[in-house]
């Protein structure tokens, strides 16, 4: 009998999951704390994260992407498909050293877009295929249990291949989060937006939330560690 969740309530490999989720659990809690924290200092040029979105965006030639609120925390994000520059409530109108930060970050994907950054042209064609094999992973692995021929091995194989698709789209994520965090951090200190004593406030929030994608990367490569040692030994036992 194989000892694969289906057969048994528990399993050694449960721990994989465990630590990814307390690694997204951390990262998580250190990006709320610290933009917490330095959205408390309101920044000199007392722009708004919109207001410092628009001059980074104008200074940078590009005139076709439109800011919008959104509602929601720290639920900001850009929008290739549309081109629109979508800031949460927490930075749209605040003045803080924070959001400014993270609105240049948003920012910095808009420039990649416009300068056709590889990463993330990358990125945006995994989407659709790491949303198909994340969605389909799972039910493949569960029916390919209930055979024992070659037909089964197969589908286990095809479900672990699918999800490999969704951590292939996590990695090649953080490039592109990195990436933009360095254009943020360059272009606020170029336009004079924050001055010398901000930026190191600014660089510790968006680390922080650069932490969060290699957590999520990071729990995605021990779930598909965990699907390759239940399942890995189907092939040897068949």
């Amino acid at each position: 009998m194989y000892g694969y969740g289906l057969y048994s309530w528990w399993d050694p490999t449960y721990f994989l999951v465990l630590i990814g989720a307390i690694i997204c659990l951390i990262a998580s809690a250190g990006v709320k704390s610290t933009y917490s924290k330095y959205s408390r200092y309101r920044s000199m040029s007392n722009m708004t994260g919109a207001q410092a979105a628009e001059r980074i965006l104008n200074s940078a030639g590009i005139y076709d992407v439109s800011i919008r609120h959104v509602s929601g925390n720290l639920t900001d994000h850009y929008d290739p498909r549309n081109k629109t520059l979508n800031l949460s409530d927490s930075v749209y109108g605040s003045t803080s050293v924070a959001a400014v930060g993270v609105a240049a970050h948003e920012c910095g994907h808009a420039i990649q877009h416009q300068k056709n950054y590889a990463p993330l042209t990358i990125r945006g064609a995994l989407v659709p295929v790491a949303n198909f094999g994340s969605t389909i992973s799972w039910p493949l692995i569960l029916i390919g249990l209930f055979f024992t021929s070659n037909t089964g091995t197969l589908l286990i194989n095809l479900g672990i291949l699918c999800f490999s698709f969704a951590v292939i789209f996590q990695l090649v994520t953080l490039p592109v989060e990195f990436n933009a965090s360095r254009r943020a951090l360059k272009i606020l200190g170029n336009t004079g937006i924050l001055n010398s004593e901000e930026l190191p406030m600014t660089r510790k929030v968006l680390k922080a939330a650069a932490f969060t994608y290699v957590a999520s990367a990071a729990a995605a490569i021990l779930q598909l560690l965990r699907l390759v040692i239940l399942f890995g030994g189907r092939n040897r036992d068949d």
